[in-house]
């Protein structure tokens, strides 16, 4: 891999780990474990998500995770939980993937990844709470699923061609800053009228 190659797979991991950390390592691990990824030298570091405690455990937050995010407001509940998680896990998996003998791109990249995952983050919250919004129930579950077929859609294309994936990561970056700054203006409607009735 070329380091633009690098670069590119490290932003695109990160931002995914800001939807699904969770899914990220372990089918990270599950690949490596059964030699679909073949890694360079630099990402030895890598090696321990095929450990099977990591897989495990990755495994179980999957799970979990996969059905938490299909019910209204318990979905908002555990990406509250994660806001320091997910951007925490993308920072290191970003760093865990460039050059370890270089602290500066190693720094940049925890610093960079840290700061996708957040925002990918901030914006599944806030489509969330969006989502949450309507009276129907089924919505939530469209949109986990679509979620969750991105992020295995995504992923599979960040190994295969990282450049590709990380120009579709800098599109949902945007998205997700829209959606951001759309749930907010959705809350600040939703309680202006609780707040007149108050008042």
């Amino acid at each position: 891999m070329s380091a633009v190659d690098l670069v590119a797979l490290a932003a695109s991991v990160s931002l995914l780990a800001g939807w699904r950390l969770y899914l990220v390592v372990f089918a990270t691990g599950i690949a490596m474990k059964f030699g679909w990824i073949a890694l360079p030298d630099q990402l030895r570091a890598l090696d321990i998500l095929a450990n099977n405690w990591i897989v495990g455990i990755a495994g179980v937050g999957a799970f979990a995770e996969f059905f938490a995010d299909k019910v209204a407001w318990v979905d908002s509940a555990w990406d509250a939980i994660h806001s320091v998680i997910r951007p925490l896990g993308g920072a290191l998996l970003s760093a865990a993937i460039v050059d370890s003998a270089d602290p500066t791109w190693q720094v940049a990249s925890f610093l960079l990844g840290g700061g996708a995952a957040f925002v990918a983050h901030a914006g599944k919250a806030g489509a969330r709470i969006l989502v949450n919004a309507s009276p129907e129930p089924f919505s939530n579950v469209v949109v986990s699923t679509a979620e969750d077929v991105a992020t295995g859609g995504l992923f599979a294309l960040a190994i295969a061609y990282p450049v590709a994936a990380a120009i579709i990561a800098a599109l949902l970056v945007a998205v997700s800053i829209w959606l951001v700054i759309a749930a907010r203006r959705a809350l600040k409607r939703l309680l202006e009228p609780k707040r007149r009735q108050a008042g």
